[in-house]
């Protein structure tokens, strides 16, 4: 799955973890200290390399990698 290793890697450099100790059920905030400038960060990485545009809605709703995760998928 080339999609879930790009957010994996992305999650992993905003939050500068190395990505295989970046896990679904982690929460944004509380686990990777993704803040707000740090998640705005996030998401313009992940639609520049997934060539896919996150609403602020659906933004709004990730508080996990694996709300991440499962966003890109259907995306």
């Amino acid at each position: 799955m080339e999609r879930e290793k790009i957010v994996l890697e992305v999650i992993g450099k905003i939050s500068n973890r190395h990505p295989d100790v970046v896990k679904p059920e982690h929460e944004l905030v509380a686990d990777l200290g993704i803040d707000s400038s740090k998640g705005l960060n996030l998401l313009a990485e992940l639609e520049d390399r997934l060539k896919i545009e996150i609403s602020d809605e659906a933004a709004a709703k990730m508080n996990t990698v694996s709300d991440v995760l499962a966003y890109v998928k259907q995306a």
